[in-house]
């Protein structure tokens, strides 16, 4: 089984453009989340997935400097299309999506996840993400390639194009999924970034774990449960909130 971690990013994010490669705590978002996601035992190799535009070359300039990562270039606004084709070329048996602004993702959660999977032969999908209860920013989506191929050929929403995942887990008829849940409800705390704030928040944590860039999520839970006024910076803004919009546009045609 080859396991491929695809992380789908692009330069010109419509809420923060460039946020990809902004420096937190003196070190690019995507090279904190390619060195966490890499330590993955299971993960045999890391693929960043971005688009054909102009606008990402600099962001595939960059990636010059990380020879044991690869890329792809795709679809900008089909990222099923661009995950499919990634996996494809990639041979993957089963694929980890990782999305590029998440830079506290934890290499005990993804790795969890996968041998979940990988235990049961008859899922074809396993997240934390339907039932939240991890911060937001730690999620993780483990897909089959049989699944992602299908989702690949029937999805029609853009809401399901954009955002690769909808289709399966909206069709747990068709589908066989797992949602595992964390120790105790944390989905209200926000580890993602969308905006100004959220770096603001990020730039709190990795100063202070200045030493470990690869801290385990639950060491960066305690310190926030002992500084809660930090987990207030960046409160108040909806889960999922790209995922909402291209809803409400759908609802709108």
């Amino acid at each position: 089984m080859k396991i491929v971690a695809i992380i789908q990013a692009r330069m010109n994010s419509a809420r923060l453009p460039g946020k990809v490669l902004v420096n937190i705590a003196g070190v690019p978002m995507l090279q904190r989340i390619i060195d966490r996601v890499s330590v993955t035992p299971s993960i045999d190799e890391v693929i960043v997935a971005t688009s054909d535009k102009k606008e990402n070359d600099k962001l595939c300039e960059w990636l010059e400097g990380f020879p044991e990562v690869g890329l792809f270039r795709g679809s900008e606004n089909d990222v099923l299309d661009r995950f499919y084709k990634c996996a494809t070329y990639h041979k993957a048996d089963v694929i980890v999506r990782i999305t590029a602004d998440d830079p506290l993702k934890d290499a005990s959660i993804i790795e969890d996840a996968v041998n979940y999977l990988l235990a049961r032969k008859h899922l074809d999908y396993c997240s934390n993400t339907i039932l939240p209860t991890y911060p937001e920013g730690l999620d993780i989506e483990i897909i089959r390639f049989s699944a992602l191929e299908r989702a690949w050929k029937e999805a029609t929403l853009f809401s399901e194009r954009e955002h690769v995942t909808p289709y399966i887990w909206k069709n747990q008829n068709l589908f066989n999924i797992h949602n595992f849940v964390y120790s105790k409800n944390l989905s209200s705390w926000r580890w993602t970034v969308d905006k100004p704030i959220d770096i603001s928040f990020m730039e709190r944590i990795f100063t202070h774990f200045e030493g470990e860039p690869l801290v385990n999520f639950e060491k960066v839970i305690e310190y926030l449960e002992c500084n809660p006024e930090i987990i207030t910076i960046n409160q108040g803004i909806p889960r999922n909130e790209g995922y909402l919009k291209s809803i409400d546009a759908e609802l709108k045609l």
